[in-house]
């Protein structure tokens, strides 16, 4: 369980005559609600469709509350009967990513896309939709019991970049590797490479754009061993980043994706006017534009797998 979101919804074919038959009737009918894997996680979905692929049967499945960019097919061993008993379960797995910190339920406000890796379920919102059957509905742009303003932070993640997340989850967790640090090129030349590729588009912005690249290493360095780091990467950062030297000159593409997961997030409560707001999210968006534009050299096709660390778990700390 728990195997990546990676597009398997490849050419039926025939079965070769050795394989066992799949039975006439499905698990699972179309229209019928579920609790599905994605990543580490369990998302409530809805079977679309459910065919016989390459001898087996295949449920097209649409995530609740997600964009239906998100929407796939999948295997019966990615989902699960919507009972109690699996409810329970799936809040265990969210307890153990963490999930149960600093969540919000505006996901269905949401338009855009999301990774594995960012996804949070609001347990109580899944109490209601499963036990009562209704949907909790909170004031938008502001969180029920708190005086604060929350500013709904968009960042939609280009969808190579999503797979790349997603393999990056399966390479650590399913696979025991890791990135062999350290990373070249490492995320503070990347930021390089960019500010130098938006000054010969713009020289007139690269003031600004420096100022966001400085914003987004900040942040990285703070991040990454409080949230940007998978349980069995403990071990090689606390090996690698010593002496006062900064993540940043260490780590990579691989890690400073996961940081624009986690952006939305810590944006929602910088004090920062909406029309300030909008054009870091426009600059945000053209810099992952940029990292897919170079996924193939900035990103790792393999990682290590001789220094695994002997943590275990499946999630990030959050």
């Amino acid at each position: 369980m728990g195997n990546s979101s990676k597009d398997d919804s490849a050419n039926s074919g025939d079965a070769s005559p050795g394989d066992v038959p799949p039975s006439d009737t499905s698990t699972y009918s179309e229209g019928e609600k579920v609790l599905a894997y994605h990543g580490p996680r369990i998302y409530e979905a809805k079977v679309q469709k459910a065919e016989i692929r390459k001898n087996e049967w295949r449920y097209f499945v649409h995530y609740l509350g997600w964009n239906k960019n998100w929407d796939e097919w999948v295997g019966e061993s990615r989902l699960m009967k919507l009972t109690e008993e699996n409810v329970v379960k799936q809040r265990s797995v969210d307890k153990k990513q963490g999930a149960d910190k600093n969540v919000k339920s505006g996901r269905s406000n949401q338009a855009k896309a999301k990774s594995s890796t960012d996804a949070k379920v609001d347990k109580e919102d899944v109490k209601n939709n499963v036990s009562k059957g209704k949907k909790r509905k909170i004031d938008s742009g502001v969180e029920k019991g708190s005086g604060t303003v929350e500013k709904h932070v968009k960042i939609q993640i280009p969808a190579p970049l999503k797979k790349q997340l997603v393999d990056d989850w399966d390479f650590i967790n399913q696979q025991d590797k890791l990135v062999k640090l350290p990373r070249s090129p490492t995320v503070d030349e990347i930021l390089t490479k960019y500010l130098d590729y938006k000054s010969k588009k713009d020289s007139t912005g690269a003031d600004s754009t420096g100022e966001v690249l400085k914003g987004i290493r900040c942040y990285f360095d703070k991040a990454l061993p409080m949230m940007l780091l998978y349980k069995k990467e403990r071990k090689q950062c606390s090996e690698a980043v010593v002496d006062n030297i900064s993540p940043s000159t260490i780590y990579g593409a691989e890690h400073l994706l996961r940081l624009f997961v986690k952006l939305p997030e810590l944006l929602a409560y910088v004090n920062i006017e909406e029309e300030t707001l909008n054009r870091l999210q426009q600059k945000l968006l053209d810099f992952l534009k940029f990292l897919q534009k170079n996924q193939n050299t900035f990103f790792l096709s393999a990682y290590d797998g001789t220094k695994v660390s002997e943590g275990k778990g499946k999630g990030r700390d959050e």
